[in-house]
């Protein structure tokens, strides 16, 4: 029984799609002005792990992840590099669609951009506008009226007098209340023709909140199962775009809200004014795209990603312990039927059930590449690449894996390996028998044979 841990109800429910067997499920994607950084890589690997979790599960899914490719940001961008914003956005799409790649994400089902769906925004806002939620400013901008929505801020826990205080609000001249916000831009000299579109409120283009209002209607309905992106679009993105769908649709917009945690570099938050911001290419060029899939799913999706050197070496070096327990089979054991019954595979299932636990569920892959290494036996490394196949992950050759990683990537040095032996020796003394047996599976995991002689002495190589 799947639980997600719901943002708008604030606790993990059982859950329960509208239509049975079929997942509706939208995702806010990328602002197509530059290259995809580590935040955006979280997003991509998150919630294609959540799809194929669900198609896993044997449900229809379809998944819509959009692309925002007309935005103040992308016209100040063209305008500097002086190309037009066809060209540009053309450009940065197709590099999102390589990192993507890169990191093992499928395509999503549909990908819709907002420049194709203008039309549809039109309708919505003169929907909004006609029952009474919009209204033509002074500055002949289209705005919403919050204070006209009765739930406004319930997906994010402000409250309108939190918000008025002065939170992240945008004044306007023009707005009847500095909370509202823009639905349809007027538009502004000096900007390109092909940023503005006819419109009954003049010529101009639309905001960027009712984008995914108006592209997720279209394409899943009024109503639908899942909505998600990165935490810090929960207010004012998502919760503007509750206001406007359940404004002009009247009834209940998304049932399962999901949010995925920040992106830390060195326990900092990300951030171009603190220098330690990082594309998703200046990072695949220092390190193997897998492994930063695994990074990224070794986090469970909710809590914050600390990004560092260290962070994605000791990923790489369980990564490789992995694919050592592979390296005697065939990578089309993937896409083996699992046998859900099985303790190992029962043990994956139920943490994925549980909110998406990643972290739990890669503890149950070492489990199994360490029953590889004991017993040498095909099952449970047959499973291992099938469960990790479920993850986006462990699909490659494991000897093309392991002779591509730099020299010494991965393996334990002779003093680490000495410093497990006399942990070993310590809990054997001690009586913690469980704890000598892991310690000595997991240096197997790593390509470590120990040998014990008499006397107690305890003799290592590699395998």
């Amino acid at each position: 029984m799947l639980k997600i841990h719901n943002t708008l109800a604030r606790e993990k429910q059982v859950f329960e799609p509208i239509e049975p067997g079929l997942v509706r499920i939208y995702v806010c994607g990328m602002t197509v002005y530059d290259y995809c950084h580590l935040g955006h890589a979280r997003v991509l690997v998150v919630f294609d792990m959540v799809v194929r979790w669900l198609r896993a599960c044997g449900y229809r899914v379809v998944y819509v992840r959009n692309i925002t490719d007309i935005d103040d940001k992308i016209i100040r961008r063209a305008q500097e590099n002086n190309e037009s914003l066809a060209a540009l956005t053309g450009r940065f799409i197709a590099a999102m669609h390589e990192d993507a790649a890169a990191l093992g994400v499928l395509p999503p089902d549909h990908e819709p951009r907002a420049t194709e769906h203008v039309s549809a925004m039109q309708r919505m806002i003169a929907a909004l506008e006609k029952k009474g939620y919009a209204y033509v400013a002074a500055n002949r901008d289209v705005c919403y009226s919050v204070r006209k929505f009765a739930g406004y801020g319930r997906l994010s826990g402000k409250s309108l007098e939190d918000l008025r205080a002065g939170e992240r609000v945008d004044v306007m001249e023009g707005k009847q209340d500095p909370l509202d916000f823009v639905l349809w831009k007027r538009a502004k000299e000096g900007e390109p023709e092909e940023a503005r579109w006819a419109s009954p409120w003049g010529s101009g283009r639309p905001g960027w909140h009712i984008e995914c209002s108006a592209m997720s209607s279209e394409l899943l309905g009024p109503h639908f199962d899942i909505h998600g992106g990165g935490q810090d679009l929960q207010f004012p993105h998502h919760e503007n775009e509750i206001a406007q769908s359940e404004g002009a649709h009247g009834g209940r917009f998304v049932n399962y809200w999901m949010h995925n945690g920040f992106v830390r570099v060195d326990d900092e938050k990300m951030s171009k004014s603190l220098g330690n911001f990082f594309t998703i290419r200046e990072v695949l060029e220092r390190y193997d795209a897998e492994v930063v899939r695994f990074f990224i799913l070794r986090a469970h999706y909710r809590s914050p990603l600390n990004y560092s050197d260290a962070h994605l070496d000791d990923a790489r070096a369980a990564l490789t312990r992995l694919y050592t327990a592979l390296k005697d089979s065939d990578p089309r054991a993937a896409a083996a039927p699992i046998d859900w019954q099985a303790p190992a595979a029962a043990r994956f299932r139920a943490a994925m059930d549980d909110d998406f636990n990643t972290p739990e569920a890669i503890a149950v892959l070492f489990e199994l590449a360490g029953e590889a290494n004991r017993t040498g036996a095909p099952q449970p490394a047959a499973l291992l690449r099938a469960l990790g196949g479920v993850l986006g992950l462990l699909g490659r050759d494991a000897a093309e894996f392991l002779q591509a990683l730099p020299e010494g990537a991965g393996l334990p040095t002779a003093e680490e390996i000495e410093q497990r032996i006399a942990e070993r020796a310590a809990a054997k003394r001690a009586k913690d028998f469980a704890a000598a047996d892991r310690i000595r599976a997991e240096l197997l995991g790593q390509g470590v044979v120990l040998e014990d002689k008499p006397g107690g002495l305890t003799e290592w190589r590699r395998a």
